[in-house]
């Protein structure tokens, strides 16, 4: 027995583990253990990805269309004098690239409907530089608004709302009232919807037009050029200490300000509910590891017999005590391995099982008011996985040492007296 001291006690604990007629009771226990491990890993793993699938959607898609600084004015000012601004801008090493914008409000109507939306009258050769709006078009193209000068690209689900599609018209109102001897009227032109994108996001998808720079500003009767840059930075997370930059160096006749004045507080409370989460979820892994301590000290209590028989037979201590540590060890290794293969096909199903849900009872599980986008996302991290399957081993391997210890201090005259 001294000549195989790892091999023997794996072979009797996987004897244990195994499910037998002979040890119902170790049998069930080692269920219910593995159970325990794999349902905490397997939720722990998927609303990490949901979680990652949150921040993904705001990085890539959101924050590819909001720019992730705004440099506006109340001024009307010149053409060199926004020259003069976006030199400025270009010039910090954050600032990747800058394109001009002029940012309004107007209301978008038809026969069918209306809607108040923000307008931007962009350079649609320029736009791309500071924006990702080109990956979100499902039909028509962003290079439309050069041909077209009165030409609109709009959201899906404002498209929707109206009834129209690519080639259709809509009338486009300015918040400009033009001066009338008889009564002050409206401004509004006719538009070509040229574009219609899909971002996922409700704020963006119903309330967010585009027009070109030209036909912005004969709609707006503006007496400047445009009233704003976009910039894009290198890092997003760092565009608060830049704009905050951009401030100190730029003229008193701009203001400044970054993404996070809009989905500041919304990825701020997406990370802090992933930490919340998370802990959550890790105290149920050690709710299981914990079912697990008391698992093995049960099939201890239920197995003195034979470790009393095995002691008489010469095994020592230290080889009880590696009987119930590989015992607690394979538990934790089926335990993670089927809690990974559940997670990851939960991680890749979310969405699917949100969509039926949604479907199947008439609900919204995330309302478009409440959240930057109406879709339960996923991104699987295999990063997490084995953060999670380390800590989960390292878990399983600490649940064991007081049992183990517990089995290898049975003396074997008691333990055969008391049987």
């Amino acid at each position: 027995m001294s000549d195989r001291p790892f091999q023997f006690p794996r072979f009797i604990a996987l004897r244990y583990v195994s499910v037998g007629k002979r040890s119902q009771l170790v049998s069930f226990m080692s269920a219910i253990s593995i159970f325990g491990l794999a349902f905490g890993i397997a939720i722990l793993i998927t609303v990490l990805s949901v979680m990652n699938g949150f921040d993904k959607e705001m990085r890539d898609n959101i924050l590819g269309i909001v720019p992730h600084i705004s440099v506006s004015s109340e001024e009307n000012l010149s053409n060199s004098d926004w020259q003069e601004i976006a030199a400025i801008t270009n010039q910090h090493p954050m600032v990747e690239s800058s394109a001009p914008v002029i940012e309004t409000t107007g209301v978008v109507a038809n026969a069918v409907s209306s809607k108040g939306v923000l307008v931007n009258g962009i350079d649609a050769q320029l736009e791309p530089s500071v924006s990702a709006i080109g990956r979100f078009i499902i039909a028509g193209s962003l290079a439309n608004l050069q041909q077209v000068r009165w030409g609109l690209v709009m959201g899906d689900t404002l498209a929707r709302r109206l009834g129209v599609g690519v080639g259709d018209r809509v009338d486009l109102f300015s918040t400009a009232v033009s001066v009338n001897p008889i009564t002050p009227l409206a401004t509004f032109r006719s538009f070509e919807v040229v574009a219609v994108f899909k971002v996922g996001s409700q704020e963006l998808d119903s309330d967010f037009v585009m027009v070109n720079l030209a036909a912005a500003r004969a709609l707006f009767k503006l007496r400047t050029p445009y009233n704003g840059l976009r910039l894009r930075t290198s890092d997003v997370l760092l565009a608060d200490e830049t704009r905050a930059e951009l401030e100190i160096a730029l003229p008193a006749t701009v203001q400044t300000s970054s993404w996070t004045a809009r989905f500041g507080a919304i990825y701020n409370n997406i990370q802090f509910s992933r930490t919340i989460i998370g802990f959550m979820l890790w105290l149920l892994v050690g709710v299981a590891a914990f079912n697990l301590i008391v698992s093995l000290i049960m099939i201890v209590r239920d197995k003195r017999g034979d470790i009393a028989i095995l002691r008489t037979l010469g095994a020592s201590p230290r080889m009880i005590n590696r009987i119930f540590m590989w015992q607690g060890g394979l538990i934790g290794l089926i335990g993670i391995s089927i809690g990974v293969v559940f997670g990851i096909i939960g991680s890749l199903q979310v969405g699917n099982l949100a969509e039926f849900v949604e479907r199947r009872f008439a609900i919204q599980l995330l309302n478009a008011e409440v959240y930057p986008i109406d879709f339960l996302p996923s991104q699987l991290s295999f990063v997490d996985i084995a953060l999670v399957v380390a800590g989960v081993l390292v878990l399983s391997l600490l649940a064991t040492i007081y049992p183990a210890r517990k089995a290898a201090a049975v003396q074997p005259a008691e333990a055969l007296r008391t049987d």
